[in-house]
C-alpha cells in the first residue's frame, strides 16, 4: 500500500502563459494497492470517474505499459481532496503527478523525478502545473524538440504569502482555452516578455514592491476574465487594500494575490467585502510549498 501527497500549483503568475508555475500549501492525497482480484477498486472518487478513463488510472496504466509490469487488480484511493476541482489550482495535475509516482512505487522502482515530468507532460500537455507539483516551489518551463519539457527551479527569498481568492463556480480548462485568441499582437507579446523576466528577478531578490507591475498580463487574463463573475471588482479591491500582486491562477477562476507574510489584516478586509457584496468566493490563505509530491508507505 502506498501513500502520496501533492500540492496545489498555480500556473502562468501573470505574464508567464504555459512556462511559470508555484506549488503551494494545499494537498491532495492519495492511496495506491495491488490487489489478488481482477479490476479496479476506486474509494473516494466520484462515481461517474470510477473507469478506466480515469486520468489518476489512466497515468498508472502508462508506467505500467511502459515497463510491461503485470497487474491483476488495483485500489485507487482519494484520502484528502483539499484542492478545488477545475478552480485553476492544479487538481487534474495533482491527479497525474499521483499516479506516475504511486505506480513507480508499486512497482518497487527508484522514484526519477525527471522522467516523471516527461511522462506527466506526456499526458497533460504542458509542463507548468505538473512541474512544480512535482519538484516545489517556483518553476520556469519551456518545451524544446520532440516534446521534452526543460525547466529550472528558482528560489524565492522569504517575506510574502499566497491568497486564492477561488469562487464556488468551477471553470473548465477547456473552456478557459477556446475563449483565447488565435494570434497575439506582436507589442503583447513583448509586453509580457519584459515582464515575465521582471517577475523572476523580483521574486529571486525579493523587491517585491515590483510584483504588482511584473504579473501584468496581456496574453490571456483580459479574455478569460470574461467568464468570471465579480473578477473586476474583487481584482480592484485586492489591489485597494495593497496587494503586492494579483493574477488569475492558471486558467482560472481562482484570482491568487501576493502580500507581505505579516499582514494580518488583508485577509479580515477581503473577507468582509466579499460578505459584504454577497458574493460566492472562498479565501485560502496559503504559503509556497518547497517540497513537490511526497511518498509515503501505508501502513
Amino acid at each position: 500500500m502506498i501513500r502520496v501527497i501533492v500540492p496545489a500549483t498555480s500556473a502562468n503568475l501573470g505574464p508567464g502563459f504555459d512556462s511559470l508555475g508555484i506549488s503551494l500549501s494545499i494537498y491532495n492525497e492519495y492511496e495506491f494497492s495491488l490487489k489478488d482480484e481482477n479490476g479496479l477498486f476506486f474509494e473516494g472518487v466520484e462515481e461517474e470517474f470510477q473507469n478506466e478513463d480515469n486520468i489518476i488510472y489512466m497515468a498508472i496504466k502508462k508506467v505500467f505499459d511502459k515497463y510491461n509490469f503485470k497487474f491483476k487488480g488495483l485500489g485507487i484511493k482519494i484520502i484528502r481532496q483539499d484542492i478545488p476541482i477545475s478552480r485553476g489550482l492544479g487538481s487534474s495535475s495533482s491527479c497525474i503527478v499521483a499516479g506516475l509516482i504511486g505506480a513507480f512505487a508499486l512497482m518497487g522502482k527508484e522514484i526519477n523525478k525527471d522522467e516523471i515530468l516527461s511522462l506527466a507532460v506526456d499526458i497533460e500537455g504542458h509542463p507548468d502545473n505538473v512541474c512544480p507539483a512535482i519538484f516545489g516551489g517556483l518553476v520556469s518551463t519551456v518545451m524544446i524538440e520532440s516534446n521534452k519539457p526543460l525547466y529550472n527551479c528558482i528560489e524565492i527569498k522569504e517575506g510574502i504569502k499566497f491568497i486564492a481568492l477561488v469562487p464556488r463556480v468551477k471553470l473548465l480548462t477547456e473552456k478557459a482555452r477556446a475563449i483565447l485568441p488565435k494570434e497575439i499582437p506582436f507589442k503583447d507579446c513583448v509586453y509580457n516578455i519584459g515582464r515575465a523576466a521582471l517577475l523572476i528577478s523580483a521574486f529571486s531578490n525579493g523587491k517585491y514592491s515590483l510584483l504588482r507591475e511584473a504579473t501584468k498580463d496581456r496574453i490571456h487574463e483580459q479574455y478569460r476574465s470574461r467568464l468570471i463573475e465579480n473578477f473586476d471588482e474583487i481584482y480592484n479591491k485586492v489591489i485597494e487594500l495593497g496587494a503586492f500582486a494579483c493574477f488569475l491562477s492558471g486558467a482560472g477562476p481562482t484570482l491568487m494575490s501576493i502580500v507581505d507574510k505579516n499582514d494580518l489584516s488583508f485577509v479580515n478586509e477581503i473577507s468582509k467585502f466579499i460578505k459584504e457584496n454577497n458574493f460566492n468566493w472562498d479565501i485560502k490563505e496559503l504559503m509556497i510549498d518547497k517540497n513537490g509530491a511526497k511518498i509515503l508507505k501505508g501502513e
